[in-house]
């Protein structure tokens, strides 16, 4: 029985030889964006969690402080101070809401970067394989799956766009617009 080469996994492009193929190269680059946003996104998620907990944190203790200010007496010298702390308190709260509402970005651009790394993932994949390569129903069934994991009207939207043909940067650009367009709608999922 006679094992199965594989062929080599780095590049060959600096000295290419009989074997050299641009498809070997493409699922080469491929492999490597989708592992470094896969990275990109872990050193990031941990960033993140630090800040979430210590945003948790904050806003309990904000709440106790505001808790306590409101049992100070509402006239004289104290009630004039008691306002001043409940109005600041009332701002390091805007300034909270408005860094959730970050998080909540942050959350969308998490998703949307897995999407991108699958989709290379299975993009290299089919490349890799010459069987599926020049098999149009497997261009269709891998474009299929791409629109299905958008969460999005609008990143449908611009999947649909650019499979119609219209220039990829126009369809992001658009894309883009309706997105601040939209920016007050942004919810966690």
């Amino acid at each position: 029985m006679t094992e199965k080469t594989l062929p080599p996994r780095g590049t060959s492009a600096h000295n290419p030889d009989l074997n050299w193929s641009q498809v070997r190269e493409t699922v080469l680059m491929l492999e490597l964006a989708a592992v470094q946003i896969e990275h990109a996104m872990k050193d990031s998620n941990a960033s993140v969690d630090v800040l979430t907990r210590s945003f948790t944190a904050m806003a309990g203790c904000m709440q106790e402080i505001a808790g306590k200010v409101e049992g100070l007496p509402e006239t004289g010298q104290p009630g004039e101070t008691r306002n001043e702390l409940l109005a600041a308190a009332s701002n390091v709260s805007g300034m909270m809401h408005q860094a959730i509402i970050a998080f909540q970005f942050y959350d969308k651009l998490v998703q949307r970067l897995a999407h991108v790394g699958l989709s290379l993932g299975e993009l290299s994949d089919l490349v890799g394989e010459p069987a599926r390569l020049y098999n149009p129903g497997e261009w269709v069934a891998l474009q299929n799956r791409i629109k299905g994991k958008y969460s999005t009207r609008e990143e449908v939207a611009m999947f649909d766009a650019v499979m119609n043909g219209v220039p990829v940067q126009e369809a992001i650009e658009r894309f883009m617009a309706e997105m601040k367009d939209k920016n007050d709608d942004i919810e966690l999922f």
